[in-house]
């Protein structure tokens, strides 16, 4: 059994992944959380304060440390990366923005301003995560699928994906969006709701366009008040159209 220092190196190296796509689907690496909660259990807090600046966290998570060589590009302003995290070279991170242990970031993906990447967030090559999206982090219980953000996918503005939602390849997210585990999404091409994950994920299929949505409460004093909830609609499935509006982020680099 690896150690969590050893962990922390294979991780930010990307040999060791939280979770690994296979041909069944997703798979989580439960030893790799156990390992990353025992550096939490055993961590100290200590003060890791930078000239004017104040920070205390546990001495076994520090900050991670970038070079050249890494050819990751942290545009200054604010951002940070938790030790025991991947970015592949050509990842574009914006300021302020977040990415904390466990999360792996693959080649061409950028993470705009103020949006955060959670505790071991899986995400794929070429996405574009746009400003202010939150990407929640699933660290416990061991054994729990991490949000999942697929190749070439686009998250729009002030998205939320938490709860082990996967966003399949190719998928567009439009701004304002929120997807849960408990997350209806209506495909309104088909008629029909999206089935959830064998284990009870809200699953964007692969090129969906989705956008916010909402039904109504069918019974009760929220339907006599004339009351809806939040339910993000499949409008259509991604087109020349809709990849010509997706392509700002080649222009940024």
């Amino acid at each position: 059994m690896m150690s969590f220092e050893e962990v922390v190196k294979a991780l930010e190296a990307g040999t060791v992944r939280v979770a690994e796509k296979t041909a069944e689907g997703w798979k989580v690496n439960a030893w790799v959380k156990e390992a990353i909660l025992e550096g939490f259990r055993k961590g100290k807090l200590t003060d890791m304060s930078k000239e004017e600046y104040s920070f205390f966290d546990k001495d076994t998570l520090p900050l991670k440390k970038f070079s050249l060589e890494d050819k990751v590009r942290i545009v200054p302003g604010g951002s940070s990366v938790r030790c025991g995290a991947y970015l592949a070279p050509s990842v574009i991170m914006m300021p302020p923005a977040y990415v904390n242990i466990g999360a792996y970031i693959d080649s061409g993906t950028m993470v705009d301003s103020h949006a955060l990447v959670g505790s071991c967030a899986q995400i794929g090559k070429n996405v574009h995560i746009s400003a202010a999206t939150q990407i929640g982090g699933v660290l416990e219980p061991a054994g729990a699928l991490p949000v999942i953000i697929e190749d070439n996918a686009f998250l729009g503005g002030n998205c939320g994906i938490y709860e082990g939602t996967i966003v399949g390849e190719a998928a567009v997210i439009g701004s304002g969006v929120i997807l849960t585990k408990g997350t209806a999404l209506y495909d309104a091409t088909t008629g029909e709701y999206v089935s959830k994950s064998p284990s009870g994920q809200t699953v964007v299929p692969a090129g969906a366009v989705v956008v916010p949505g909402s039904r109504p409460i069918l019974k009760g004093p929220g339907k006599e008040a004339g009351i809806h909830v939040s339910t993000p609609v499949i409008v259509k499935y991604r087109d020349g159209k809709t990849d010509a509006s997706v392509e700002l982020e080649t222009l940024l680099r």
